[in-house]
Formats: structure tokens, C-alpha cells, sequence
């Protein structure tokens, strides 16, 4: 790691994977979160010999005001609902969103999977990787998804984020795992030298990679 900053993901992966030497005996499940948080997600897999998969969220807005989340869905039919936001929706017109969201959900996972099976979660410990986290809140959703599909514990990991995001995910994780927390944090991509683009393809690869 330069003074301050990764070189790229995969050596961001490798300091992240050096933190998480503690979950090895629990052989756990690690989820990367398309697209940057896969190439991380593969070296601490592969560090701590785990099987690898993605996590695949999608956020259900409210129809009139998309940007406020009634809830989120996941792989397997995992739903989670904020019940109270939803009463003060028309739930056809919900359902509506939910649906058009499950259909784009579906066809990344298509695209990523190549047709084969998630790796199952239910009474597993789920590693969460993403390249950075700036808000939390696409992690957060993941780890309520990873629960409803039946992790037993939720460790949400990642190279970098600000404090205050990383306080708000002890609520929703087990443990939160991050290997700088700077105080003047802008942007994810401040803090690597290499923040190219992930393309699908690089996690399509990496994914048939694991299951050869």
C-alpha cells in the first residue's frame, strides 16, 4: 500500500484479507457486491480459502419518490420490507416497482452466474466485501438480504470507509471489518492509486474462476 492509498483492488483485497485470518475456521461464504467489491472479494477468498460468490441487491423505491428505499430484494426470493414506509404507499404500485426491480435483479445475476446456483447461505458465516463504503447504505441492504436467505452471522469487510458510515453497520452486521477509517474521506476512489472500472466481464471471470 502506497503512504495513504491502495495500489488497486486486488491489493486492497490482500491488506482487507490479512484483517479477516480470525474467520478462517468458520470456512465462510464470501459475497463481493458488483461490481468493484468482487475483485477485493476474490483475494480474501482466496486468503482464507472460502468458497466466493456475489451478492446481488436491488433497492425497491417508493413509486413517486424512487429515491426512498420501501425496502430492497435479493437472490432465492429474499425480500426486506420497511412496512412502515410501505403503509404510506399504494401497494400495487409497490408491487409494480418490486417487480420491474426483480426482473433487472434476475438478469445481472444471469449475465454473472452463467446459469449456476448461488452458494447456499442458510447457517453460514457471509463476509460482505465491497471496494469502499462512502454512505453504507447498499451494505446495509446486503446484510439484511444475506440474513433473510439464512446467514447465520453477517460481517460486513471493506479497505476503506469514514467512521460514522462504519458505527451505522454495527447495527446490522456482526462485525464490521475496515482497514482505514480517514477522517477526510470524499470519495472511494480517493484512496486508491488504480480505481478503474470493474466491468462485467472481470466478474463473470472471476466467479467461473472459483467454481472450475
Amino acid at each position: 500500500m502506497a503512504a495513504d492509498r491502495f495500489a488497486d483492488r486486488r491489493a486492497a483485497g490482500q491488506h482487507l484479507a490479512a484483517r479477516l485470518e480470525h474467520l478462517r475456521d468458520q470456512r465462510p461464504v464470501v459475497l463481493g457486491l458488483p461490481r468493484g467489491g468482487v475483485p477485493v472479494a476474490a483475494e480474501v477468498a482466496q486468503a482464507l480459502g472460502a468458497a466466493l460468490d456475489v451478492i446481488v441487491v436491488r433497492k425497491v423505491g417508493l413509486p413517486d419518490q424512487p429515491e426512498l428505499a420501501v425496502g430492497a430484494i435479493g437472490e432465492e426470493g429474499a425480500r426486506v420490507i420497511n412496512e412502515r414506509v410501505l403503509s404510506f404507499a399504494d401497494p400495487d404500485a409497490v408491487a409494480l416497482v418490486e417487480a420491474t426491480e426483480r426482473a433487472e435483479l434476475e438478469r445481472r445475476v444471469a449475465e454473472w452466474r452463467s446459469g449456476a446456483e448461488p452458494v447456499p447461505l442458510t447457517g453460514r458465516t457471509v463476509v460482505i466485501v465491497d471496494d469502499g463504503i462512502a454512505t453504507g447504505a447498499t451494505a446495509a441492504v446486503a446484510a439484511h438480504v444475506a440474513r433473510a436467505r439464512g446467514a447465520s452471522r453477517v460481517v460486513i469487510a471493506v479497505p476503506v470507509a469514514p467512521a460514522e458510515a462504519t458505527a451505522a453497520l454495527r447495527t446490522v452486521a456482526d462485525e464490521v471489518i475496515v482497514v482505514m477509517t480517514p477522517r477526510n474521506f470524499a470519495a472511494v476512489g480517493q484512496w486508491y492509486v488504480d480505481f478503474s472500472p470493474t466491468s462485467n466481464d472481470e466478474v463473470t471471470r472471476l466467479l467461473a474462476r472459483w467454481r472450475s
